[in-house]
């Protein structure tokens, strides 16, 4: 059988390419593509070749035109030091060349990796059920939506979030919600929490999920948790918490609030701060188990009776359960996962608590000291902080924050008189630099 040119796993015979072409009424398969001749391909690449040595004196050049600032950025995104460990653990062949575990019989270590993993979440959130494939804490978002759109009975298409969330994560939940049939709506908030009155009034039978944060896009530790909880049981909704695995290991379990998934960043352990590379949080409890987007790994028994690890649930359309999916999260975050459960292990439960510890001290010490400097006030919130908190400055937040960046320094501007500092165990050695930079600029 001949076959078009290209892969030889196309699946159409150079006839039966013909014939959709015909009755598509194009010619060839590039007509169905339009491409610039400015950007197309013309079978040359113009890239001169060059050995190894000259590939890395060009690349320390480019890099060495990079700005030397020491970020002060939070915001979902968090940098802790990475063990040396993580990366010798998760480097090794058989990890770094696996895909999908689909194979049981050939995957046993790296699929029992995982189900520790999820087993850690399942700890660290007090909920059964925990998998191991989100994009990252705005995808993970945008599916608890719709998973709270297929098991409620409530006929709501509201979901309701903070005013105050990232724009990026909101972005991405009115993309999921927008194909759902969804509509996503915001409350307000009171000093940096949920206004659980507001909440209250606003949420009733059109609502099909509460969303909340803890701690919140500004730092802030979210207090009435319960409370929020109450509001969407009591209106039938499902309710939501966004959180990361740091922060779980001294904050509220959120199962004992009430919560039905748990969403969030667990990038925070196993990978470098990347702006945009994560690793998503989706933790249920056990009424939701077929519900949930992305894979499972359970334990099981082999025939000889053996412990064994396998893909217990698999929900993706690929595959699987086509037009019955509940999600398309496709992706194997594995790696990332895997790289993430080290670090945990490595920390163990007192160093996990430790370092969310000092997360919380770090962040009231650098605000304290801020708050002494004539011209601004630190925290703009009083609450309690992880991280992060926002800052007041009488001059405009803009002017200072490109002052700072002069001085090799990095921060949020969140409003006309408003920034956000975030201090973790990278950076906490730079805050006294930091404290004399914003006294100098301001």
């Amino acid at each position: 059988m001949s076959r078009t040119d290209g892969s030889p796993y196309a699946p159409h015979t150079d006839a039966e390419t013909a014939a959709m072409l015909d009755a598509i009424g194009v010619d060839d398969e590039e007509a169905l593509f339009d491409i610039p001749d400015a950007v197309a391909f013309d079978g040359e690449f113009g890239i001169e070749p060059r050995g190894e040595r000259d590939i890395r004196a060009e690349c320390s050049r480019l890099f060495d035109r990079n700005d030397d600032l020491t970020e002060f950025l939070g915001r979902g995104h968090y940098g802790h030091y990475v063990p040396s460990v993580v990366d010798h653990l998760s480097d090794r062949a058989e990890f770094l060349t696996s895909y999908t575990q689909y194979q049981p019989e050939i995957s046993q270590g790296f699929l029992q990796a995982l189900f520790e993993y999820q087993s850690i979440l399942v700890e660290l959130t007090g909920l059964e059920v925990a998998n191991c494939s989100m994009y990252d804490a705005a995808t993970a978002l945008g599916e608890a939506a719709t998973l709270a759109d297929r098991v409620r009975s409530t006929s709501g298409d509201v979901v309701l979030v903070p005013e105050q969330l990232r724009e990026g994560k909101r972005a991405v939940l009115e993309n999921y919600c927008a194909g759902a049939g969804l509509t996503v709506e915001s409350y307000s908030m009171d000093d940096g929490n949920a206004d659980v009155d507001a909440l209250s009034e606003r949420a009733d039978s059109d609502v099909v999920m509460v969303y909340a944060e803890n701690p919140t896009v500004r730092g802030c530790v979210e207090e009435r948790l319960a409370a929020i909880g109450d509001v969407a049981d009591d209106a039938e909704a499902l309710f939501a918490l966004g959180s990361d695995v740091v922060s779980l290991a001294v904050l509220q379990e959120p199962a004992s609030v009430g919560a039905d998934v748990v969403v969030g960043e667990a990038g925070a352990l196993g990978i470098p701060t990347a702006y945009g590379m994560g690793l998503g949080i989706f933790a249920c409890s056990d009424d939701f188990i077929r519900q949930v987007p992305g894979r499972l790994v359970g334990a099981s028994e082999d025939a000889r009776g053996d412990r064994a690890f396998t893909l217990t649930l698999q929900t993706r359309e690929q595959h699987i359960r086509k037009e019955r999916a509940t999600s398309n999260i496709c992706t194997n975050q594995a790696w990332v996962a895997l790289r993430a459960a080290i670090h945990a292990a490595t920390l163990g439960p007192d160093g996990l608590v430790d370092l969310a510890n000092d997360c919380v001290r770090e962040a009231a010490a650098l605000a304290e000291r801020i708050d002494e400097i004539v011209g601004a006030a630190a925290p703009v919130h009083d609450r309690h902080h992880v991280r992060e908190f926002a800052v007041r400055v009488d001059q405009p937040a803009a002017a200072v924050a490109e002052d700072l960046e002069a001085e090799g320094f990095a921060v949020h501007v969140i409003g006309e008189h408003l920034l956000q500092v975030c201090v973790t165990d990278l950076n906490a050695a730079r805050t006294d630099a930091l404290v004399a930079a914003v006294e100098e600029v301001i």
